[in-house]
C-alpha cells in the first residue's frame, strides 16, 4: 500500500501522546452508543459553537469514541458525537432520512457512491486495512488456533478447523456489511489459493453466501463482544479491531487477507451477489480494504473541521497506531465540491 508521508512533527507529537493516553484509559471494551465528547479543550483550540456527528462503520467505533473523537474535541473545539452501524445500513439510514450525520466514514465506497449525488459529490480514501480470523482463546479449539497464529501449523488447517460440525463462527450480513462480504471473499480465496474442495466456503458458511438469516450472522456492532464473552470459536474481524481490542487472531496472508492492493487482481475473482436493503440484487467483487469519508448534506463548520482533522498527520497517526496501514488521502469526484479547508490537507 502506499504510505502516507507528510510530515507536521511537533502536532504529530502531541498527538501520538494524546492517543496513547486514550488507548491506555480505555481498554478493550466497546461500547455501541454515542454521546458528545467532553471535557477541556486544549489550551491552542479556539471556543467553538456545533458539533460534528459523524455515522461510521462499526469497524471504527473504538478509534472514534475513544480515540479520535476526544482528540478532535480537545484540539479543534468542536463538541462531537458517533454513531457506528454497518456501512449500509448507515447508507440505507442516511438516504431514507432516518438519520442525518455531518460526516459519513464508510468501509468501501460502494455504500458512498449510491449516496450521490443528492447527499454528496465526493470521498475520500485515506486508510487501509485486511482480514483476520478473531479467535475465543478458551474455545475447545484454542490449542489448534493458537498453533496456526504463531505458525506451528499452515493456515490452511484454519478452514478444516471451520467445516468442523459445531463450530461457532460469527460473521455478518454481506447484503448491507463490507466485511461481511470481505469474510466470504476471504474464504473464497483461500478455497483458490489453497486448493481446498469445491464445497468448503458453503460448509464453512453452512449454507448460500448471500444468505442473510444464518445463526452464524450478528450485528457488526455486537459480533466482537459475542466474541469476547465465549460464545463463539471463532468470528471475523478487520486486523485493527483486533489490535484495538486486544483479541487473539490469526493474520491471513496477502493473497487472501484484501489487504494489498498489489494483490487487487487476484482479489477481484472473488464475487458474490447481495440483495442490499431496497435494492436490486447486485454482483460485488473483492477488492483491498480502505475506509473513506465524505461530507453529507450541507456543509457545516464541524463537520468540515472533522474531516480535515482526520486527514492531517496528526489524526492519520491514531489510524496508524490502531493497526491500519496509511493511503495517502485519495478524491474521487470534483474538487470544487471540496471544502478548501479539507482540499489544503491533500495538498490542494
Amino acid at each position: 500500500m502506499i504510505a502516507f508521508t507528510r510530515t507536521r512533527g511537533a502536532r504529530l507529537g502531541v498527538l501520538i501522546a494524546i492517543t496513547s493516553i486514550a488507548l491506555a484509559a480505555a481498554g478493550c471494551g466497546s461500547s455501541s452508543s454515542s454521546s458528545p465528547s467532553s471535557g477541556k479543550k486544549s489550551s491552542g483550540a479556539s471556543a467553538h459553537t456545533g458539533t460534528a456527528s459523524v455515522a461510521y462503520a462499526s469497524s471504527l467505533e473504538f478509534l472514534n469514541e475513544k480515540v479520535a473523537g476526544p482528540a478532535f474535541h480537545q484540539a479543534a473545539g468542536f463538541s462531537y458525537t458517533g454513531q457506528g452501524a454497518s456501512s449500509g445500513e448507515l447508507e440505507a439510514n442516511i438516504a431514507g432520512g432516518e438519520i442525518h450525520p455531518n460526516v459519513f466514514e464508510s468501509v468501501g465506497a460502494d455504500n458512498v457512491t449510491p449516496l450521490e449525488p443528492k447527499f454528496t459529490k465526493w470521498y475520500i480514501q485515506y486508510a487501509g486495512t485486511q482480514m483476520v480470523v478473531a479467535y475465543n482463546p478458551k474455545s475447545k479449539y484454542a490449542s489448534q488456533f493458537k498453533a496456526i497464529a504463531a505458525g506451528k501449523k499452515p493456515v490452511k488447517d484454519l478452514f478444516t478447523l471451520m467445516e468442523k460440525p459445531g463450530f461457532k463462527l460469527g460473521r455478518t450480513d454481506p447484503n448491507i456489511d463490507p466485511q461481511g462480504r470481505d469474510f466470504i471473499y476471504m474464504l473464497e480465496l483461500a478455497q483458490m489459493y489453497y486448493h481446498l474442495p469445491a464445497n468448503t466456503v458453503t460448509k464453512i458458511l453452512g449454507g448460500s453466501p448471500s444468505s442473510s438469516s444464518s445463526s452464524e450472522i450478528f450485528p457488526e456492532s455486537s459480533l466482537d463482544s459475542t466474541l469476547e464473552s465465549g460464545q463463539l470459536d471463532a468470528a471475523s474481524a478487520f486486523i485493527t479491531q483486533a489490535i484495538e481490542l486486544h483479541l487473539d487472531y490469526i493474520k491471513l496472508p496477502a493473497a487472501i487477507n484484501l489487504g494489498d492492493f498489489a494483490d487487487a487482481t487476484q482479489y477481484a475473482k472473488a464475487t458474490i451477489t447481495v440483495t442490499p436493503p431496497g435494492g436490486p440484487k447486485t454482483t460485488k467483487s473483492g477488492s483491498p480494504q480502505v475506509i473513506d469519508i465524505t461530507i453529507i448534506g450541507k456543509s457545516t463548520p464541524a463537520g468540515i473541521a472533522f474531516v480535515a482533522y482526520t486527514l492531517s498527520q496528526p489524526g492519520l497517526a491514531q489510524y496508524q497506531q490502531g493497526g491500519f496501514t496509511l493511503l495517502k488521502p485519495t478524491l474521487t469526484g470534483p474538487s470544487s465540491a471540496v471544502p478548501s479547508q479539507i482540499r489544503s490537507e491533500l495538498g490542494g
